[in-house]
């Protein structure tokens, strides 16, 4: 979201992180879902606090947080995420939405939340990297989470750094060891995944596990506008239905009872856009 030492108010982040305070303090929006690569570099207590605070700190009341690898969290050398979205970093007291409701909250926890008639799970990715025995646990986890929530009627989302269906860049592929957590998804019939850490912009059409576009599939945003550099695409995936790497802004969503959705890109930086409905089920 905010770059080395990023604190001016006209920059891309100082745009993105104004525009959606803004919605937060107004009470515009139930929910800000942070995709990690909160502050870059390698972010800790004081970069938090003198940098990303400045520009993003009034989304605190209503955030709901997944750390990713490197940046937000690779432990024995930057692990403080943690702390500071529970308001225990020097300088800052205020404490994440999902912190406030639950209490201190890991790095690489999973937990779950419903809002109305949506079921959401947040997985932080950093677990491939650091711990695959315990993101083979986390499987399980998502498994049960995601089948009591169906079986209470709920509509099905995930939300996780790493992106699966994404298009290449000179950074990134996709996250293939994801693979087992997409095939639960697949299994439960997710509904929408947000993931983020291109650096750009994708949303793919309602896509099964083995990549194909069929009606009960589940629609992937990938979301990483928030302000750092932007990165152009190195590949064309089939199942991507929109995207671009020119434009910094936030994806704004609706979503009813009755598990259809809307949504809308806002662009604060650029002009590129992507809006729309899926009915539903």
């Amino acid at each position: 979201m905010n770059g080395p030492k990023t604190t001016k108010a006209d920059s891309p982040s100082g745009k993105n992180g104004a525009a959606i305070s803004e919605l937060v303090q107004n009470n515009e929006v139930d929910a800000f879902l942070g995709l990690g690569d909160f502050q870059y570099d390698i972010a800790q207590c004081e970069d938090y606090v003198e940098y990303w605070t400045k520009l993003w700190g009034g989304t605190m009341p209503k955030l709901y947080w997944v750390s990713g690898p490197s940046h937000d969290w690779r432990p024995g050398r930057n692990e403080d995420l943690e702390k500071f979205m529970n308001g225990e970093c020097p300088g800052s007291e205020a404490k994440a939405a999902v912190n406030q409701e639950r209490g201190f909250t890991g790095n690489g926890e999973p937990y779950s939340k419903d809002f109305g008639n949506w079921h959401f799970a947040f997985l932080s990715s950093a677990q491939w990297r650091y711990d695959t025995a315990k993101a083979k646990e986390l499987t399980k986890w998502l498994d049960d989470d995601l089948a009591a929530a169906k079986a209470a009627g709920k509509h099905l989302a995930v939300v996780h750094h790493e992106p699966y269906f994404t298009s290449d860049t000179n950074e990134h592929e996709r996250a293939k060891n994801h693979k087992p957590w997409v095939d639960v998804m697949w299994k439960h019939r997710v509904r929408l995944t947000l993931s983020g850490s291109q650096h750009n912009y994708e949303r793919s059409c309602p896509v099964n596990n083995e990549d194909e576009c069929v009606d009960d599939g589940m629609t992937a945003f990938q979301v990483s506008t928030g302000g750092i550099g932007l990165r152009s695409f190195l590949s064309d995936p089939s199942y991507i239905e929109k995207r671009f790497s020119d434009t910094h802004g936030f994806l704004r969503m609706t979503l009813r009872e009755d598990g259809s959705f809307d949504w809308n890109f806002v662009p604060t930086t650029g002009s590129s856009t992507d809006s729309g409905t899926r009915s539903a089920p």
